[in-house]
Parts: C-alpha cells; structure tokens; sequence
C-alpha cells in the first residue's frame, strides 16, 4: 500500500490480486446477497484508492482492509433491517460456504461434517461469526480482530471462547 500511495499504480494490482478473493469470500459470509456483495466489495476498493494518499500503515494492510469491509457490512446490516433488535439481528445471519473437498475421494461423512459445521457457525451470534471467521481464515491476532470489529481484545478473547463452546456443544449432539 505504500508503494500504491507513492504513485506505483502496479503495486494495487498486486494488493487487489492477493485480497480480493479473500476480501470477497468475508463479504459474501457476512451478506449472502450478491448485489449486496458485489457492491460492498467495490466500495471497499473504492475506499482504498481515495485513501492511498492518507494511509498510515498502523496495522498491517490485511487488518485495515478487513477493518473497512466490516464496517461497510455493518452499515448494511443496519440500513436492512432498521426496525430489528440487535439480538434477533446478532442471531441470523449466513454461514460458511460449502467446502468440502470436490475430489471423488471426498466421503459422504466429510460432507456432512462439513455441513454440520457451516449449520453450526450460522447459528453462531454475528459477532461471534466474525471473530471465528477472522481468526481462523485469516489467522488475524486477538489485537488484530479487535482492529477490525472496533472491539476491546478481552471482547474478542471472550466471543471467540464463547463461539468455541457453542461449536463443541453442537458437535457433542446438543444445539448451542
């Protein structure tokens, strides 16, 4: 990003290459709807391009990146369901995509682990999704997911231990 800002047009193309799937696929987790999607990725991008020229590298690229996106999505989230407490808002929301291995060695047993895991994390508050989503795929720190979600780090430390507790009780055959 600090080459982008200096001027070297090259140097978005390789942050947009790295990111963009990645930056897509936490979009698409946290909003399902494709045009919602689509459109909050292009702001994300939009934002990054009108900030190069004020960008302050505080925390590494991936963390204000993801920063970004998190607040675009809760804006969202708020525009959508205005009337919505934050409760029944915290409680819905999508899970992980599908993936389990295509490759005809995949079992049946690996899919349904998978589905019941993705089934697991949909139920999962939304501000537990995201700290799972962020420390797990993107392999962000405690002081990183905080970053991002505007959260203080025992907050984080505890939606992650809580989300741990309610997967592993859904695993052990009670509902979280």
């Amino acid at each position: 990003m600090l080459a982008y800002a200096a001027g070297d047009a090259a140097a978005f193309d390789r942050l947009y290459q790295r990111f963009r799937k990645p930056l897509f696929g936490f979009l698409h987790r946290g909003l399902q709807d494709a045009s919602m999607v689509e459109e909050c990725f292009q702001d994300v991008w939009t934002r990054v391009i009108k900030s190069r020229r004020s960008y302050q590298p505080s925390a590494r690229f991936s963390t204000w990146l993801f920063q970004i996106a998190h607040n675009r999505m809760v804006d969202v989230w708020r525009r959508q369901r205005p009337n919505d407490s934050l409760d029944e808002m915290l409680d819905e929301g999508p899970g992980l995509p599908d993936t389990a291995d295509p490759s005809p060695e995949a079992s049946a047993d690996g899919f349904q682990q998978q589905r019941r895991l993705r089934d697991a994390l949909a139920r999962l508050p939304l501000e537990q999704r995201v700290a799972i989503q962020l420390r797990l795929e993107r392999e962000l720190s405690l002081e990183e997911i905080a970053e991002v979600t505007g959260s203080g780090r025992e907050t984080v430390k505890s939606r992650l231990r809580y989300a741990m507790d309610k997967l592993r009780q859904h695993f052990a055959g009670g509902s979280p």
